[in-house]
């Protein structure tokens, strides 16, 4: 009997073809309460996979274009002095900005300046928004997808480190292989299959999800092996800096997302940690590593024993 996250992924991937690693990926960061960056090309499917995501798990969906001349009203919404009909009395009402919904697209995030970058922290991190001193909480799930290019940076402003670690993953989707391409080429247009996806998941059963994650367990080994991980980046690697506790935090919690969405397992294996290494790792020690961001995760895999 197929699960509901298989189900979601089957519908994922007759949309997104060929890229169910990054499906999973994608799915975990959700499941993980998390937060997910693409960085690619344009014309990789980013925007029709922020589309796809949301109409198979049923998710208010909002889209904000990231330009320099936006400002964190046009994110976070702005009150409006309305006056009453038939009156000279009024009052300022608040207009909720793009940013009140259950999945977001920020797309090419590095385009915007960083004050309009930073208007999201607040929401990624605690879930609310604090406007004109008053604090106004999100609707749940609050998940956020941002894109951005890695090639044309000029006029761009560069997420700082504290930043991007703000995203649970980063993730690539790059080219297709030449089997799905061919599909593509024939097949119907994949925006238009994207907003035609019948939700296989309510509000309810992603929460239930979300706290499954939670259950999912990790033996004395596992978490043995996460450590070691850990000491590798602070003191072995020859990096500037190691993973932070909030990075160790974000690699358990990804790889228990990942046991769920990959076996529908509760228990977590090192495959698992490995699977999601990756697009945790890689954006939070990519500026102390020499050999650039996909150096990082395979080194890591390359040096610490499993011992398990």
């Amino acid at each position: 009997m197929t699960t509901p996250i298989q189900r979601a992924l089957e519908q994922l991937s007759a949309v997104i073809l060929g890229k169910e690693e990054q499906l999973k990926l994608a799915l975990s960061c959700l499941l993980a309460r998390g937060h997910l960056l693409i960085e690619d090309l344009p014309g990789m499917g980013k925007t029709t996979l922020s589309h796809a995501l949301a109409g198979v798990l049923g998710l208010k969906y909002n889209r904000i274009q990231f330009t320099s001349d936006l400002l964190p009203a046009d994110i976070l919404g702005v009150s409006i002095f309305e006056r009453e009909a038939g009156s000279d009395v009024g009052r300022f009402r608040f207009h909720p900005g793009p940013v009140f919904t259950q999945l977001l697209l920020a797309d090419e995030i590095n385009r915007a300046t960083p004050k309009a970058q930073s208007a999201l922290l607040e929401a990624m991190e605690e879930g609310q928004v604090t406007v004109e001193g008053e604090t106004r909480p999100l609707p749940l799930p609050f998940f956020v997808i941002a894109t951005q290019n890695p090639v044309s940076q000029s006029g761009t402003f560069p997420l700082p480190e504290s930043q991007l670690d703000r995203f649970l993953m980063r993730i690539q989707l790059g080219y297709p292989n030449e089997k799905a391409e061919r599909e593509l080429l024939e097949g119907r247009d994949r925006r238009t299959m994207a907003s035609n996806l019948q939700a296989m998941l309510s509000t309810q059963e992603l929460a239930q999800l979300q706290q499954q994650v939670n259950n999912v367990q990790a033996s004395s080994s596992v978490l043995d092996y996460v450590q070691r991980i850990i000491a590798f980046t602070r003191y072995e690697g020859g990096y500037q800096y190691g993973l932070s506790p909030r990075g160790a935090l974000a690699l358990l919690r990804s790889a228990k997302a990942w046991a769920l969405v990959d076996g529908n397992r509760q228990h977590l294996l090192p495959e698992d940690i490995q699977a999601v290494l990756p697009a945790v790792v890689d954006h939070r020690l990519a500026e102390a590593a020499d050999g650039g961001a996909h150096s990082v995760s395979q080194r890591i895999l390359n040096s610490v024993p499993v011992l398990v």
